[in-house]
């Protein structure tokens, strides 16, 4: 009988999470049943089109720069994760997740690092309320040629900082904001603007085009070094890309700097 009023409650849980905008999948995330979901994303400018590769095997092929793979179902436990030139498996960069859990995203990116090929891994709890209709947004720093950067995330029509806090402070090389491990940061829906500073200053380095942000999104945005050889760029040239979570696959979503025509 107990099991028989679980199961009905967790239809009638995802029933109106639906209702109310977001899908059975983010109830299985909140109460710890779906199975862990990884995705990877390019973000190496001119790099070659790359496999992915989960515990040796590829899981996911020809992934070009931008490339944003759709969430795929893993096993739980200790997980290794690569990447390497497509159609090869010895990784260009690699690392592992030491306890895959149920109800947690995972994602890797591959990283421009300052002697080659780096690696970025994010374990994302997921932990959004059944109820909630919130947009979730995680920054990431991919730009080995920029300082630690201060993100924020403002409405459209107002793009003052002055007197603002960054929505995502601090977000150090080959590391996130919030850190892997936590949750990501709820936002509402709205059509807003990204500025990137470095950390503690208000002078913007990067200024984007107003965008909109749809309730329920999924988002990373990474900063990366402006396309070219890393050796020629100078401190701070980045774009910010971002990176759509879902079982859609697409590219990111690269912003435009409106400062100094970048």
């Amino acid at each position: 009988m107990k099991t028989i009023r679980t199961i009905a409650a967790l239809v009638g849980a995802a029933a109106l999470v639906s209702a109310c905008g977001g899908s059975s999948n983010d109830v299985g995330k909140e109460l710890g049943l779906q199975n862990p979901l990884i995705h990877f994303v390019h973000a190496i400018p001119s790099a070659p089109t790359v496999d992915f590769l989960v515990n040796g095997s590829a899981l996911q092929k020809s992934i070009g720069y931008k490339g944003v793979t759709n969430f795929a179902n893993i096993n739980t436990g200790a997980t290794t994760v690569a990447y390497a030139t497509a159609g090869s498996t010895t990784p260009l960069a690699s690392g592992s997740f030491p306890d895959v859990a149920k109800g947690h995203e995972y994602t890797v990116i591959a990283v421009p690092g300052s002697t080659g090929a780096d690696i970025g891994l994010i374990d994302d709890p997921f932990d959004k309320g059944l109820l909630s209709g919130s947009a979730r947004v995680r920054g990431f720093n991919a730009s080995v040629n920029s300082s630690n950067l201060d993100l924020y995330l403002v409405p459209s029509n107002n793009t003052s900082i002055s007197s603002a806090s960054p929505t995502l402070a601090g977000v150090s090389f080959k590391n996130a904001v919030p850190a892997s491990g936590q949750d990501s940061v709820y936002v509402s829906g709205g059509t807003y603007v990204l500025i990137a500073t470095t950390a503690g200053s208000k002078t913007p380095i990067f200024q984007s085009s107003p965008f909109d942000l749809a309730n329920n999104a999924d988002w990373l945005v990474t900063s990366v070094p402006i396309g070219g050889a890393l050796t020629q760029l100078l401190p701070n040239q980045i774009h910010l890309l971002v990176a759509q979570g879902g079982n859609t696959s697409q590219p990111a979503l690269e912003l435009t700097n409106t400062l100094n025509g970048q």
